[in-house]
Order: C-alpha cells, then sequence, then structure tokens
C-alpha cells in the first residue's frame, strides 16, 4: 500500500487538481511536512484540528498531517460557537491549519499524548447537535478506496467534488483520485447550480450527490443536460424518495444510489448505474471490502429477502469514536433494518430507531414520506410519531407544500388507495423548510420540537 508521502511524490509532475494549482498543492504539502515532522522530532506529534477554508490548503495540509503520524481532526469552518466549544473540550488541540473560532497556526494544547497517534478523526453525528469524531487510519480509508476501484473495474479515478472535503463523502472523493493517479475537480455546488462549469471530458468522470442537490439540479434543464454526461453519478448521504429516483431514470441519469457511513468510510454497497437504468431499485451489492449480514434480535443470521438488523463487516470499518476504540472493530451493528435478496442486493427498509408504533403495528417512516413524495404535492417531507394517550404514537408529517394553496387533506386523499389507513399520518405540518444538514440528513429531534409547538397552537 502506498504511504501518503509516495502518492504525493508521484503526483508532483501532474496536473492533476483541475481548477487549481497542481504544484502549489505539492509545495505546501512537502513544507507543512518538513515542519511538522521537525516539531515530532522533539515532542509528541502535535494533535491537530484542520479547518482550512480554502479545498487547496485542505487538501495538502491533510496529506502533510497524515505523512507526519499527526493525528488529524477534520472540522467545519463555518460550526458556530457551541459546536466549537464542543470541539475544543473534546480534542484540546496543539495546533489549529485554518481559521477556526478567531485562532490560526499554533495553539496552546495542554500537549497532552493523544491516545491514538497518527489517525484521522472525521466529524459525524453533527444533525443531532452533538458533534463525535470517527476514528480512521490511512489503512482504513484506502481499504474503502480498493473495494471501489475492484468495484468499479477502474484503475484510476476521475472526481468532480461539489460536497464538503472535511465530510467523508468528500474527502474520499479526494482520496480514490490521489491515491490511484486520477484527476480531481472541485467546485462548490452553488457554483454547479449557477452554470458554472470547468473543463473536463464528463463521461471519464464519477460525480458524487446528495438527494436534495440532485432534486435541485433535475429543476433546471440545463444543469440535467450537464448531469446526463458523467460516467457515474453516486448519490447517498440520506435516502432518496422513489419520485426522485424516477426522474432520474426518465432523464437516463447514470444514477448509482449508494449505501455506506462515516464508520465505514463511504459505501460498502453500490447499486451500478446499469443496473439503475434496467430499473433495479436498491442500495446495489456488497463492495469487495466488505460483508454485510442480516440478524434478528437475538443476533441470527437470517436468509435472503428476511427483514432485519444491518451487520457489517469491512476493512474500511473506523476503530471506534475519539477518545475511545470499539472493543470489536471487525463488525458493526448499524441501526438500519434491510434484507439481502437472491442476487445479494442490499434494500434498506428504514431505520430502527425511526420506527414508529401507533395501535400496535410497526410503521417505518421510509415507506410513508416515499408515497406522500409520490403525490407530487410535497418538496420536502418526513414523518416522525408524537407521544399520543390513546394510540401510543400518533403519525405526524411535517412537509414543505409545492403550491400555497395545497392541503393536507388533498394529500390524504391521494394517499387512500396506496396506503393502509393505519398509515396515513394523523397529523399535518406544513413549513417552509425543514432542519436538514448539508448532507441532507433531517434533525429529528428539531421536528419533534417543532411538531410539539405546532399541536399546542395549532392557530399560531
Amino acid at each position: 500500500m502506498q504511504r501518503p508521502l509516495d502518492c504525493l511524490n508521484n503526483l508532483a509532475e501532474d496536473d492533476w487538481l483541475i481548477g487549481y494549482n497542481s504544484r502549489e498543492f505539492n509545495q505546501i504539502a512537502q513544507e507543512l511536512y518538513f515542519a511538522l515532522t521537525q516539531l515530532s522530532a522533539w515532542r509528541i506529534p502535535p494533535k491537530i484540528i484542520l479547518a482550512e477554508r480554502e479545498p487547496l490548503r485542505f487538501l495538502a495540509s491533510f496529506i502533510a498531517a497524515c505523512a507526519a503520524n499527526c493525528p488529524v481532526f477534520l472540522c467545519n469552518p463555518d460550526w458556530g460557537t457551541q459546536e466549537w466549544q464542543q470541539v475544543f473540550d473534546l480534542v484540546q488541540p496543539d495546533m489549529i491549519l485554518g481559521m477556526a473560532h478567531g485562532a490560526r497556526g499554533m495553539r496552546n494544547g495542554n500537549n497532552t499524548q493523544c491516545p491514538i497517534p497518527n489517525h484521522i478523526m472525521i466529524p459525524t453525528g453533527g444533525s443531532s447537535g452533538q458533534i463525535k469524531f470517527a476514528i480512521h487510519t490511512w489503512e482504513t480509508l484506502i481499504a474503502s478506496v480498493q473495494g471501489f476501484t475492484e468495484y468499479f473495474q477502474l484503475k484510476q479515478v476521475n472526481s468532480f467534488c461539489v460536497l464538503p472535503l472535511y465530510h467523508v463523502s468528500g474527502l474520499m472523493q479526494f482520496l480514490r483520485s490521489f491515491t490511484t493517479g486520477g484527476k480531481l475537480a472541485i467546485l462548490p455546488f452553488k457554483a454547479v447550480e449557477s452554470g458554472q462549469i470547468l473543463n473536463i471530458k464528463k463521461s471519464e468522470f464519477f460525480i458524487s450527490l446528495v438527494p436534495t442537490q440532485l432534486q435541485r439540479l433535475l429543476q433546471n434543464p440545463k444543469s440535467t443536460e450537464w448531469l446526463i454526461q458523467f460516467n457515474t453519478v453516486l448519490l447517498g448521504g440520506a435516502p432518496a424518495w422513489n419520485e426522485l429516483l424516477e426522474k432520474a431514470r426518465f432523464h437516463r441519469i447514470r444514477l448509482s444510489p449508494t449505501y455506506g457511513m462515516t464508520e465505514t468510510a463511504s459505501q460498502i454497497a453500490t447499486l451500478k448505474p446499469d443496473d439503475f437504468l434496467g430499473g433495479k431499485i436498491s442500495s446495489g451489492q456488497i463492495l469487495p471490502h466488505a460483508k454485510v449480514t442480516i440478524r434478528n434480535q437475538q443476533g441470527e443470521v437470517l436468509n435472503s429477502n428476511k427483514i432485519g438488523n444491518i451487520t457489517i463487516h469491512a476493512q474500511s470499518l473506523c476503530l471506534g469514536y475519539y477518545p475511545k476504540t470499539r472493543e470489536n472493530q471487525e463488525i458493526f451493528q448499524v441501526d438500519d433494518l434491510g434484507f439481502l435478496d437472491n442476487q445479494g442486493y442490499l434494500n434498506i427498509v428504514g431505520r430502527n430507531s425511526d420506527k414508529i408504533i401507533t395501535g400496535g403495528e410497526n410503521i417505518y417512516p421510509a415507506e410513508i414520506e416515499s408515497a406522500i413524495q409520490a403525490t407530487q404535492m410535497v418538496a420536502d417531507i418526513c414523518v416522525i410519531g408524537i407521544p399520543d394517550q390513546h394510540w401510543g404514537q400518533a403519525l405526524t408529517a411535517i412537509y414543505i407544500p409545492k403550491k400555497s394553496d395545497t392541503s393536507a387533506l388533498k394529500i390524504q386523499t391521494l394517499l387512500k388507495d396506496k396506503l393502509s389507513k393505519f398509515k396515513i399520518p394523523k397529523y399535518w405540518i406544513p413549513q417552509q423548510n425543514l432542519p436538514r444538514n448539508s448532507q441532507g440528513k433531517i434533525n429529528r429531534q428539531q421536528l419533534q420540537q417543532i411538531a410539539t409547538e405546532f399541536l399546542q397552537n395549532p392557530l399560531t
């Protein structure tokens, strides 16, 4: 396996960064690597918070920190005061690279030894307001890259990145290109939306999107035509609704829905574009570096087409959450429910923790949300359960109507032939927007608060 410095040296003469200066990247990385190794020569490698806003500096600093065996914490420069306080209390950094909380460069940390030197901490869990860092290594991240290249039968990966580099979804696009000698184009999503383009051969590139980004691009004929030209459009970060998938299939977008998470260093299951265009609906087959089993509540492995808890075995698994490592680092039990069909395709049913029990019936919001999306009367939707003395939980739909005259009654009428009566939400709460993070994941805690306040004061 090539180390970070080897990859850096291999690309020294290549113009591989599109839209940026590849030689400047190399120079920044080499200079910072030298400075960090000098520091590490006479003391413990510094704990680094990486919050560079500028993509080239972020990536060059990341590679320098990895090469110098420094523990590095990837951070969002746009976090608020409360989030930064969480991070500083948890990490107690020795050094900050980039602007963060008004500080730059060296910081007076406590200089205590990091319990896991030369590791890579990637943020997760921000949608609930509590930031955690999944502990990865160069090896776990490269295992994900190797599984990806083997699955798609590639020697080089060209990536077009519009996602945050501090997040696993953006970072892995960089690593796929950097470690395979491919090209990397980076452009903010807002720039893509506004029609800015880079001069690339799109048929040779992968682009990764979250569902809300795909939805916005498909609303514009020009951006739709632009998207059609890509080799593969990876889709992840949050569940996609059927209407969106059907629209992408109608336009012949080479979509590739994925299943993965920060803890697995991105995707461990992916539906290939040809399968998607052929009408297949699932998260695809399992990548070579991973294995998925479906288990019941007693931990017993279930046969094909049986719904149960998803358990992941993967070489790309994180070691735990900073600062604690997991006892069993080979198996990861996730909260998602699903099944493997006879061809080994993974199908996601919903999240165990999102399950709503109303009148003794188990309901998974994903099914209801998909049916509501299919009415084409809402721009966004989330279904939650609200405590109810009679039913246990009452189904509650919080939605953004597409038109001002869209009523809950109209939507309910369309649902009568599609859903059982007990699956049609009791309460309907219109909103101007729903609390989603940059990856499109919903903040259900905030939705519970919105619903509680609305039901207490329905006329305000």
